[in-house]
């Protein structure tokens, strides 16, 4: 197959099985540890391009496993034939699958060159995990790191490396395993530095882990307190956009946002296009939005697109209103980093053909960068929809004042399948980066708050009605991360040059 072994192609599929396996819905994070062992033994003593095969292979398997719901979205509400939805789910799977097939390719060759996978795995990963973040707009959906969101004391060191620290950690521990194993294999004794350094690097992660849980949760408890609820209201997808629903879905949210009230909510949230109008524009609608904050007292955050007449053309964007308790909008925010043929089409002004592969109201255009909310004498920032797995977006708002971060999004898209609890693990790096609070309203779920270190609580079922309040710290916090960004990442781009560029000069 392809020209390598059934042997090995079948431990690059195992690698592709277990990392998929790691991360929700499955969850087995354990996984990550030692996935990449059998890619590893698979292209140990292969020429560089059948390493880019096995690699290759790995990706896709481990990407049409975990990607598989995004068929489903295009199918169900781009309204596309099954067999067009599943060429264009493998067209993005065999993009994506060029990384680790590059990063096996590196490796087999380094590797031949007598340079041992833990010197070299780490960083080259890292590499591609950073230009994946930002390359054709950047997917960094479930970076390696990610697996272990729910494994706290372990995920602090990303308020320095971002999550860029623990995917590297993941990746030297498979490689050290694997030289090591092979060692054995061969009775040879394998030098106890690399294992010994990996050990140490772990034991140097807990317990930085610990101080940092320990610090933080002393801040926050000293930090000034607001109370925010979360409105879930569970609108069905097929019927949101209808005219005839529009009264129902605002009847709907403004009960459950009264029902709220007996929790004394500072501030109420409401999901990503909750509102499925032009809020301000259409007169009835809106009044019908505003009495619902009056009658509540308390400020609100409302997801809604809106657009913007600049002479003769129109601008749509994806927005969140921050509205006062007397309804009057005193902020607006409009969603910065777009979903790729769902709310544009990546160029098309050379490619007219292509068009959006699930319904929306306009082709949107990007916000500003960092822009913050003014609530009061505090700052929010907001995150819409996937924007809250793109690490600059969020620290971008932090470095501009914002004490709390808010993500809404409808992931009712996704259905019942792993995506939105993929989508929700992605949401805690965003609060331990840079120390603050993040309230997640989804439309259908999952909602849930995160704390300023990244526990997840008070986290809702999918596709029921529900309203959940918490009393938030509001951080004025700047962590390492917050203030310098991704310089671990970009460090692991220059060494990755250095590695690859050296062994050639030694040659010559």
């Amino acid at each position: 197959m392809w020209g390598i072994k059934l042997f090995d192609a079948a431990l690059a599929a195992t690698t592709g099985l277990l990392l998929t396996a790691s991360f929700p819905r499955i969850g087995w994070e354990f996984l990550a540890w030692v996935a990449f062992i059998p890619l590893f033994y698979s292209i140990k003593n292969t020429p560089s391009l059948t390493g880019f095969k096995l690699g290759f292979l790995a990706g896709v398997v481990h990407y049409a496993t975990l990607l598989y719901w995004i068929a489903g979205v295009i199918h169900h509400y781009g309204q596309l034939p099954g067999v067009l939805c599943a060429v264009i789910l493998m067209l993005l799977v065999l993009y994506l699958s060029l990384y680790p097939a590059l990063f096996a390719m590196v490796i087999s060759r380094l590797r031949a060159r007598s340079i041992p996978c833990y010197l070299a795995a780490p960083f080259f990963w890292i590499a591609l995990e950073y230009v994946k973040s930002f390359f054709l707009s950047g997917f960094p959906w479930e970076n390696l790191g990610y697996s272990q969101y729910d494994r706290l004391h372990l995920i602090q060191i990303s308020d320095i490396l971002g999550v860029y620290g623990l995917s590297a950690l993941i990746m030297a521990v498979n490689a050290v395993l694997f030289e090591a194993w092979g060692s054995i294999s061969k009775n040879r004794v394998f030098a106890w530095k690399p294992i010994l350094s990996v050990t140490l690097v772990i034991a140097g992660f807990l317990t930085y882990g610990t101080w940092r849980i320990g610090k933080i949760d002393r801040a926050a408890g000293a930090a000034p307190k607001r109370a925010i609820a979360l409105v879930q209201g569970n609108i069905d997808q097929s019927k949101k956009w209808l005219p005839c629903f529009q009264h129902e879905t605002l009847k709907r949210y403004g009960t459950l946002s009264i029902a709220a009230l007996k929790t004394g909510p500072d501030l109420i949230i409401w999901p990503e296009t909750a509102l499925p109008f032009y809020f301000l524009h259409d007169e009835d609608l809106t009044r019908e939005s505003l009495d619902i904050v009056r009658t509540c007292r308390a400020y609100f955050v409302l997801g809604s697109p809106s657009f913007r007449r600049t002479g003769q053309k129109i601008r749509y964007y994806n927005s969140a209103y921050l509205v006062d308790s007397y309804g009057k909008v005193v902020g607006k925010y409009d969603k910065v980093h777009l979903v790729p043929y769902g709310e544009y089409v990546p160029l098309k002004r050379y490619f007219p053909f292509l068009g959006k592969m699930v319904e929306a109201i306009g082709d949107f255009e990007s916000g500003r960068k960092g822009q913050v909310l003014l609530w009061g004498s505090e700052k929010i920032g907001v995150l819409i929809c996937f924007e809250a797995i793109f690490p600059e977006l969020a620290r971008s708002m932090v470095q501009n004042g914002a004490q709390l971060l808010i993500n809404i999004t409808n992931d009712a898209w996704f259905g019942k399948s792993s995506a939105p609890y993929q989508h929700l693990s992605m949401v805690v790096f965003r609060a331990v980066e840079n120390h603050v609070a993040v309230a997640r309203a989804a439309n259908t779920g999952i909602s849930a708050f995160v704390d300023p270190v990244g526990r997840l609580l008070d986290e809702t079922p999918l596709f029921e009605e529900a309203i959940r309040t918490r009393s938030l710290p509001m951080m004025n916090h700047k962590t390492f991360y917050t203030r310098h960004g991704d310089i671990f990442a970009i460090g692991c781009v220059l060494i990755s040059v250095i590695l690859c560029v050296i062994p050639v000069r030694s040659k010559r």
